[in-house]
């Protein structure tokens, strides 16, 4: 296996990793994020404001694209496992 195989197996792991865990992670800083500025002008301090309208915006984001996300991590695994067996 040359350098350019392991950057190339690399470079997929790292846009792997950014389709899954962008949708997450984005929706999570948008709920976040309007939650604070909610929490900022009615001056409203508790903390469980900030934490339930994120868990279930991020559990209806799993829902909604759990099976992409699982998809590219499987297709990610299949083209893994055909990568070793070349070798």
């Amino acid at each position: 296996m040359t350098t350019q195989n392991v950057l190339d197996v690399l470079q997929d792991a790292f846009l792997v990793m950014l389709r899954v865990g962008a949708p997450v992670l984005i929706i999570a800083l948008v709920i976040g994020l309007v939650v604070s500025i909610l929490q900022a002008t009615t001056q409203i301090q508790e903390q469980t404001l900030s934490f339930v309208p994120k868990l279930f915006a991020i559990l209806l984001t799993l829902v909604l694209l759990g099976n992409f996300m699982l998809n590219s991590l499987v297709s990610f695994t299949e083209r893994l496992f055909d990568i070793i067996a070349g070798l």
